[in-house]
């Protein structure tokens, strides 16, 4: 069995860390310079990139390297931006990548991987490479380097770790994109996150500093229904100049372009030790640590691949973490991780600090509020696969249906041109002025909830705690009236309607796991086909991991919708065979159903702890 220890030290592990974080406190006194300085790759680019070096340091220190298309002439020192990790007197290294801000080069969206047999070809592993080397012949060091970092940040980091640097002995990459098309920022199972993929397109292509896109309206609900179909937006506003724009109109299905892209073409076994970091409600990139850590796991044989999930949004670790949006937590757990976790990791690795000993996984678990450490992640052990059934009269059941009717079914009419918004409206722009984006997967849900379009069912109230921990699937049979449909399924925690603790979740249906899956691709992501009008049809959709106690008094419930605008593009919900290019008129009205019988049980597949099947 694998790391047969981490299991049985995790109690030590949160014992000796509070004595770990009090020994370093001692360094915050410590004074940082900064310096500003180009450095050339082997290509002869440059890149620009800022140190901060700590004075009075007595030994020589490591290098913690981060590499950014977001700007880094303005990073904050140190002692305000990273407080934990400065006091342990790294010299932190921020770099502007090829083509943004003040490097120079050309930017290419997650640059493609190098030709290897090519000794003059670059890509951002060769780039990290060659600051690493640069560093440690005109900097003092201690000829140790850590890189870590969030988001594009996060995806460099693992970039760095391809072909590494000897030097380079840690990284732990927090939200890092896997999968352009299957479940990170762009598209989620083929369907195109609109609203994303529009704007932050426009924000890293329209200059070579962050730009927003001009919207004239403050609810962009309404700017993108009026925009009409996507082949609009070249039409009115790109005009063929943004490259990534124009990657999504010529590879609408999961073709060799997303594949090469894609952590699974450039992952192969860990070469330094890392922790993937993640967050439950991760509004851009939930899916991309999670696929990054189980793709390295599978040929880890020298225990260097660890993970962490906590209760935050994109970048949540950086805050507080004591709650996000309405949901409480009962603890800092933003701040657990910067002071504990991360601070130790490094230490460790570039210091030769502590004992090592790290648990293989350690999450949050939500309803119950607490972190948990796992030898093995998905947990398994203990864990029970449990079917929870849509039956009739809206409710959910870990019974299965009755009837022998094949038909049975609840039905909906969607219509695109009456879209179901992904979060309450005003709609603002993803990183304008007053956005609410940050928190919208933690919304309470009662505002689509008994809208005609969108199908509930729930449990009666639960009569004791229920944990579920683990991958989360749903099993779909569905059929439509049209050739394509869109099909999201939401896993909801329902509030009792009567909450003394805070009056206000009262109700509350708080989304703890949900994702959309475009019909066309239910046989072949790469080879879409068109739907059958009224046959039913089997869909499986991954929901991704949870660990989260529905509570003794609450209720689970089930939404599935075929609408969620602008996140979510629209489907015409007749076939087309590229969605990019449709036109108005294959904009259609369908009624969908969902199938119920004994022959077709739409279900989810819980993993209960505990429990009998």
């Amino acid at each position: 069995m694998k790391r047969p220890s981490r299991f049985l030290f995790a109690l030590l592990f949160f014992i000796l860390l509070p004595a770990y974080t009090f020994a370093q406190g001692t360094a915050d006194t410590l004074h940082y310079t900064r310096r500003e300085v180009m450095i050339p790759m082997r290509d002869g680019i440059r890149l620009n990139t800022v140190l901060y070096t700590p004075e009075g340091v007595k030994e020589p220190s490591p290098f913690l390297f981060r590499r950014t298309p977001y700007g880094v002439s303005g990073a904050p020192n140190p002692q305000v931006n990273a407080r934990e990790l400065a006091r342990d007197g790294y010299i932190f290294v921020y770099q502007d990548i090829r083509g943004r801000y003040k490097s120079e080069g050309r930017f290419e969206m997650q640059r493609m991987a190098r030709d290897k047999k090519n000794p003059k070809s670059i890509d951002e592993s060769t780039d990290t490479y060659d600051t690493i080397e640069w560093l440690l012949k005109n900097i003092p060091n201690s000829g140790r380097v850590g890189m870590f970092g969030t988001s594009y940040d996060g995806w460099t980091t693992v970039m760095g770790t391809i072909d590494p640097h000897p030097a380079m002995k840690a990284a732990i990459e927090e939200a890092t994109p896997a999968d352009m098309w299957i479940g990170d920022d762009f598209h989620h199972n083929g369907a195109f996150r609109l609203s994303y993929g529009f704007e932050y397109a426009f924000m890293e292509e329209a200059s070579k500093t962050d730009t927003l896109f001009p919207f004239e309206s403050f609810d962009t609900y309404e700017w993108y229904l009026n925009l009409g179909p996507l082949s609009a937006v070249n039409q009115r506003h790109f005009h063929n100049t943004l490259p990534t724009w124009n990657d999504f109109v010529a590879h609408p299905n999961y073709d060799t372009f997303w594949k090469n892209q894609s952590l699974a073409s450039r992952l192969t076994s860990p070469t330094v030790p890392m922790i993937h970091v993640a967050g439950w409600w991760d509004q851009e990139d939930f899916y991309g640590p999670l696929k990054a850590y189980e793709l390295l796991e599978v040929r880890d044989t020298k225990s260097m691949n660890y993970i962490v999930v906590g209760p935050w949004n994109h970048g949540g670790w950086s805050r507080l973490g004591n709650r996000l949006g309405n949901i409480a937590f009962d603890t800092a757990t933003g701040r657990t991780y910067r002071e504990i976790v991360r601070p130790k990791w490094f230490a460790y690795h570039l210091k030769g600090v502590g004992d090592g000993v790290f648990p293989e996984a350690m999450t949050f678990q939500t309803g119950s509020n607490q972190w948990k450490t796992y030898s093995k992640w998905p947990a398994v052990r203990g864990i029970t696969r449990k079917k929870l059934y849509a039956r009739e009269n809206g409710k959910l059941s870990f019974d299965p249906p009755t009837s022998d009717q094949s038909q049975t079914a609840d039905k909906y009419i969607s219509d695109p041109s009456r879209p179901v918004p992904y979060r309450p409206r005003p709609i603002e722009a993803t990183y304008g002025p007053g956005s609410r984006w940050s928190t919208w997967l933690v919304e309470d849900q009662r505002f689509v909830h008994n809208r005609p379009d969108v199908l509930s069912w729930e449990t009666d109230v639960l009569q004791e705690d229920m944990t579920v921990t683990g991958q989360l699937f749903a099993h779909l049979f569905a059929s439509t009236t049209g050739t394509d449909a869109d099909w999201i399924v939401k896993l909801i925690d329902v509030y009792p309607a009567h909450y003394p603790g805070d009056l206000k979740m009262g109700g509350y249906q708080l989304m703890v796991a949900n994702d959309v899956f475009r019909g066309r691709y239910r046989k072949s992501f790469e080879k879409p086909e068109p739907m059958t009008p009224n046959h039913v049809d089997e869909y499986k959709i991954d929901l991704h991991q949870i660990n989260h106690v529905f509570r003794k008094g609450h209720k689970i419930m089930v939404q599935i919708q075929s609408t969620w605008f602008p996140i979510i593009d629209r489907n015409p919900q007749k076939y087309v065979e590229n969605i990019f290019l449709a036109r108005e008129s294959d904009f259609q009205s369908a009624t969908h159903r969902i199938h119920r019988s004994q022959k077709f049980p739409t279900h989810l597949t819980l993993p209960v702890v505990g429990g009998k099947e």
